[in-house]
């Protein structure tokens, strides 16, 4: 998936907003939390970062497709080994779940402000 795809389907979920922080990485976020990030400090050490779920994390990893990204792996986020590890519908699917992830955690007042709810 190339960068600018990647970030038209990050922008594409819900409330979803896009910030340029650290080494010029975007920063895609819902509800002021972020869900995936891409180019800058991602780009230079690999590819995308997203959260995922304990399952997905493990799953990632385990089959060589990830490996747990820097200063975020506690939070089970994936660094992609390379930007095409995965098929561009797999990888939609990973985003849209990140995204939904981070939605469950906020607040029930958050949700309904961004019309999530």
């Amino acid at each position: 998936m190339t960068p600018k795809t990647f970030e038209a389907r990050c922008l594409r979920l819900p409330a979803a907003t896009k910030v340029v922080q650290w080494e010029g990485t975007s920063v895609f976020k819902v509800g002021g939390k972020m869900f995936a990030l891409g180019g800058g400090f991602a780009a230079g050490s690999g590819g995308y970062m997203f959260k995922v779920s304990d399952m997905g994390y493990a799953m990632l990893i385990e089959h060589g497709v990830a490996r747990p990204a820097p200063y975020l792996a506690r939070a089970k986020w994936v660094q992609l080994a390379s930007n095409n590890a995965l098929p561009d519908a797999e990888l939609t699917a990973y985003l849209a779940q990140a995204h939904a992830l981070i939605v469950a955690k906020l607040t029930r007042k958050s949700r309904k402000a961004l019309g999530l709810d």
